[in-house]
C-alpha cells in the first residue's frame, strides 16, 4: 500500500457545477452583495458634485456599481441571470436590516455609555433610519435595477455590442433607471413631510449626470475585467 497517496477530496453533489462558475461572475456576485448593504449606510451623507451645486446622497456611488455589475452580468452571462441576482439581492438587504435592528435593540456597554456616548449617538443616528426610508430603499432598488437590465438588454438587439455601443447603452439605461429610482425613493420616503420638488429635481439631475459621466467607462471596465478573469481561468496552467 502506498502510504503517501493523497486522500480523495470529499465533495458534495453540486461541487462540479460550482467549480464551473466563471471567475468573473463569482467575483461580481460577491461585490454585489457587499454593495447592496453599503449603499444604505453611506446614503446618510449628501455630497456635492463639483464643480456644480448639485447634491446627491452618497449611496449613489455603491448603487451605480450595482448598475454596472448587473449590466456586466447581463452582457456576458444573460439577462435572466442578472434579474435573478437582483431578486436574490434582497437577502443581504433583509439580513443586514435584521442584524442592524438587533444591534440597535441591544443595550450599549457601560464603558461605551460613559466614555463613548458621542460615538453611540452617531451610530444610532446613522443606522436608526425611519421605517419609511427603510421601505423606500428596497422598492426603488428592485424597480430601478430591473428596469436598467431590461433597457440595457433591449438596446443591445440581436447583434454583438461594440465598445462604443456598450458605453451608450450603459449610459442610457442607467440614466433612465436612476431617474425612476429617485422618483420612487424621494416620493415614498418624504412625500407629505415637506415640499419634495427641489429635492426630487436635484436628485434626478445629479444621478442622470453621474450616469452619463461615470457609468459608460465603469461598464466598459467591468466587462473587460470579467472577460480577463474568465480567460485566465480558461487558459491552461503553466508548468
Amino acid at each position: 500500500m502506498n502510504d503517501t497517496a493523497k486522500p480523495q477530496e470529499t465533495t458534495g453533489p453540486n461541487a462540479a457545477a460550482a467549480l464551473a462558475t466563471p471567475t468573473g461572475l463569482f467575483v461580481y456576485i460577491i461585490l454585489y452583495g457587499g454593495m447592496t448593504v453599503l449603499a444604505g449606510v453611506v446614503a446618510f451623507k449628501q455630497v456635492q458634485l463639483w464643480p456644480s451645486n448639485l447634491a446627491v446622497e452618497a449611496g449613489i456611488f455603491p448603487f451605480l456599481l450595482l448598475v454596472v455589475i448587473t449590466s456586466t452580468i447581463a452582457q456576458l452571462y444573460g439577462q435572466k441571470l442578472a434579474n435573478r441576482l437582483i431578486w436574490i439581492g434582497f437577502l443581504p438587504l433583509a439580513l443586514s436590516a435584521a442584524l442592524i435592528y438587533l444591534v440597535l435593540s441591544l443595550p450599549a456597554s457601560p464603558e461605551m455609555l460613559e466614555f463613548r456616548a458621542t460615538d453611540l449617538a452617531a451610530f444610532e443616528t446613522v443606522l436608526g433610519q425611519t421605517p419609511r426610508i427603510l421601505m423606500a430603499g428596497p422598492a426603488a432598488y428592485i424597480t430601478s435595477l430591473l428596469l436598467n437590465v431590461w433597457i440595457f438588454s433591449k438596446l443591445r438587439g440581436s447583434g454583438e455590442a461594440t465598445t462604443v455601443g456598450l458605453m451608450i447603452r450603459g449610459a442610457i439605461a442607467s440614466a433612465l433607471s436612476q431617474a425612476v429610482d429617485s422618483i420612487i425613493f424621494v416620493t415614498l420616503a418624504f412625500y407629505g413631510e415637506f415640499d419634495i420638488t427641489n429635492l426630487l429635481i436635484g436628485q434626478v439631475l445629479a444621478k442622470v449626470t453621474l450616469s452619463f459621466v461615470l457609468v459608460p467607462f465603469l461598464i466598459t471596465f467591468g466587462v473587460k475585467a470579467a472577460e480577463w478573469l474568465d480567460s485566465r481561468e480558461a487558459s491552461p496552467a503553466k508548468a
